[in-house]
């Protein structure tokens, strides 16, 4: 089956391009930029360039998009033009090629605002039950595009699957006060019990869904690292999370204070990928607990896909103040 990937100049379309034509797999990358893992150059706005894209293709995974860094560096009609229209002109054209498999890469930021706990409250227990509650335009719009295809889904057949992805990118944090309280390295294998997943899985993530998506007709789902936690420890780990990951991963505190690292005092909300794992049959394999295992041994703590693509960053230009400009 040929597969097109968008966005296959970014991290997760470079990184499952690469995956693909490793496993030997017909693949067609697709990208505004220019790369060596995009083999036609022209965005996804345009609705001949898509059509030209599609010929012969089976499976699609939709990887391109506006994201968080773009919020203040791009208007709202971009946002709208990128991540709705685009997303529409990629199921229409897909739809009319007769593919059998779309999967959309959204992201876990369109839970928004039901990620924030009130004071006392437990840290937010974040599935797909969750109704999401966009807090920009990211939001919005990938909200919008996850509707535009359970909408084409169930109008058209085709097997279209939604996944939600959680942090996967190197590049350093946004928040001043985070980075620079914690090493980066520190920061992101934090992460890795709530809500980060490494490109290796999320790519396996894709490839899975990929598969599934005829069976499933429509579904959706969140991508994110195994956490150890379970509902019931919500309410300390927004107490007391360092006590919780001793109980539950006891060899973290070791490997943490032989670098003088530290775990995050409290912890607001924790992605559960369980419904991912059993409808796709994905397992995850960098969680927190590989990490640690990683990280004591002397090892590297993320996959070899992980190093190899590196930190691409968002903008042409740089900024003094972080990665990008943050929207107020």
């Amino acid at each position: 089956m040929k597969v097109l990937v968008t966005g296959s100049s970014g991290h997760l379309g470079e990184a499952l391009v690469r995956t693909l034509r490793a496993q030997g797999r017909e693949v067609v990358g697709l990208d505004v930029k220019p790369s060596p893992f995009t083999d036609l150059q022209g965005s996804i706005t345009d609705a001949a360039t898509v059509r030209r894209a599609m010929v012969g293709v089976g499976g699609v995974i939709h990887a391109a998009t506006l994201h968080k860094p773009h919020v203040a560096t791009h208007s709202r009609q971009d946002f709208v033009d990128v991540n709705v229209s685009g997303t529409l002109n990629l199921l229409e054209a897909a739809t009319d090629a007769g593919v059998g498999a779309f999967v959309f890469t959204s992201t876990t930021s369109a839970f928004g605002l039901a990620m924030r706990p009130g004071p006392g409250q437990p840290a937010a227990w974040i599935d797909e039950d969750v109704r999401a509650v966009p807090k920009n335009i990211y939001g919005v719009t990938k909200t919008a595009a996850e509707d535009l295809c359970q909408l084409i889904q169930q109008r058209s057949g085709m097997g279209v699957v939604v996944l939600r992805i959680s942090r996967f990118f190197p590049e350093i944090d946004d928040d001043p006060d985070t980075r620079g309280a914690y090493e980066d390295a520190n920061l992101k294998l934090n992460e890795l019990l709530y809500r980060r997943v490494d490109v290796a899985d999320g790519v396996d993530a894709h490839l899975r869904a990929l598969e599934r998506a005829p069976a499933l007709g429509f579904g959706r789902y969140i991508v994110s690292a195994t956490t150890p936690f379970s509902r019931r420890d919500a309410a300390d780990l927004r107490a007391d999370a360092p006590a919780v990951v001793r109980r539950l991963v006891p060899g973290y505190a070791a490997a943490y204070a032989d670098r003088g690292w530290r775990m995050f005092p409290s912890l607001d909300r924790v992605y559960d990928n369980a419904r991912a794992r059993a409808d796709l049959g994905w397992t995850p394999r960098y969680d927190f607990a590989y990490a640690v295992e990683q990280l004591a041994a002397g090892e590297p703590t993320i996959s070899p896909l992980a190093r190899a693509i590196g930190a691409k960053g968002y903008h042409e230009d740089a900024f003094e103040d972080g990665p990008y400009p943050v929207e107020c």
